[in-house]
């Protein structure tokens, strides 16, 4: 870790590789020759359509993305999709949502706002979406123009370790918390989509993994900037893209691969979330309440049951070089999101400090 640097456990916008951050510094004022920074740059001039055609490139190389999808970079963020999808898929206007968590719960109601009926086919919020609804738990409509997931939950710390079988309806994911966390069968999906600001690039940017076949359906007052076939038409430029985040995306990309890929990026995840788990496994002190079977690699909540010790747990560790350990307003407690860009050392700091806390105050 650079001198002067905190570990940045925050859900998001979140913690980027110092390798990338450093690239991209030492690009600042003269990108690649150019005499100009890609802040200042054109989108319509060749030396910013390599940058976005080598982030499409280097995104399909890194996730295995078939031919037969496009990948677009659109603004609005997964917030905004939550709209656009049901704008540009709702074929017979009947949709079904498994709702997981707060954001599968949002993009269902704003699904509904689009769609003649959206559903929903299952819920674990009797439970306080302590799991993921399994493939018995769901009611699924095979006529629906889609099926909406969100695989990882950032604010309950949960992830979906299958994929719901949906026959021939399309499965739409909310990837925006795990993209680039593991592997991915692109081709069990009709899209994914993701916001940037996890594991990708600053916020700004939401990244929309589409198959061929569901585009060519938006409705006439979908608007242009998220009508997906016309996006795709202009290679995500219809308009000024955000130029910045969408370059990022690409110095990310480069440090994925140079680290291994997503299967060695998954490996490291795994590596670093099992310090952090297998730590609250052998402990009282602290408490968990994702269901085992369904906890996230990227969110890890946790709290010591007084709301009073949890708030001093939060502030003191501010003083020892972490940030954003706080939970959710919704759930309370502390999340320490170690996404991608976390070194494993910065979780083994955090144990220690959670050690030492626990000590000291029993």
């Amino acid at each position: 870790m650079t001198e002067g640097r905190i570990y940045n456990f925050s859900a998001g916008p979140s913690i980027l590789p110092e390798e990338v951050l450093k690239k991209a510094q030492g690009e600042m004022m003269n990108y690649e020759g150019s005499g100009m920074s890609v802040l200042e740059m054109s989108h319509r001039s060749k030396v910013y359509d390599e940058i976005i055609t080598a982030a499409e490139a280097k995104m399909r190389s890194v996730m295995g993305i078939p031919d037969n999808y496009k990948v677009l970079f659109l603004q609005g963020g997964a917030t905004g999709m939550f709209a656009a999808l049901p704008m540009n898929l709702g074929k017979t206007g009947t949709a079904d949502y498994i709702i997981s968590g707060n954001f599968s719960g949002n993009a269902y109601k704003e699904g509904k706002k689009f769609l003649k009926d959206a559903r929903v086919a299952a819920t674990s919020e009797a439970d306080n979406f302590s799991h993921i609804p399994k493939q018995d738990e769901l009611t699924l409509n095979p006529d629906a123009d889609y099926v909406h997931i969100c695989e990882n939950n950032t604010i309950f710390g949960t992830k979906y370790k299958y994929l719901p079988e949906t026959g021939n309806v399309p499965l739409v994911a909310d990837l925006s918390s795990c993209i680039l966390s593991e592997p991915v069968d692109v081709t069990k999906y009709g899209v994914i989509y993701a916001g940037v600001q996890k594991n990708l690039a600053p916020a700004g940017v939401a990244v929309v993994i589409i198959r061929d076949d569901l585009l060519g359906h938006a409705a006439a007052n979908t608007p242009n900037v998220w009508d997906f076939t016309k996006e795709a038409d202009k290679k995500s430029m219809l308009n000024t893209p955000p130029t910045y985040q969408i370059y990022i995306i690409k110095l990310v990309l480069e440090w994925i691969e140079s680290l291994g890929g997503l299967e060695a990026m998954k490996k490291r995840n795994m590596e670093k979330a099992a310090v952090l788990y297998d730590y609250l496994d052998g402990q009282d002190f602290y408490k968990t309440s994702a269901a085992k079977e369904d906890r996230s690699m990227m969110n890890v909540c946790f709290r010591t049951g007084d709301a009073d010790l949890d708030a001093k747990f939060v502030k003191e560790s501010v003083t020892k070089g972490f940030s954003n350990l706080k939970g959710h307003r919704l759930v309370g407690g502390m999340r320490a999101s170690i996404y991608n860009a976390m070194p494993k050392e910065g979780v083994e700091a955090l144990v220690a400090f959670m050690k030492e806390f626990a000590e000291a105050n029993k």
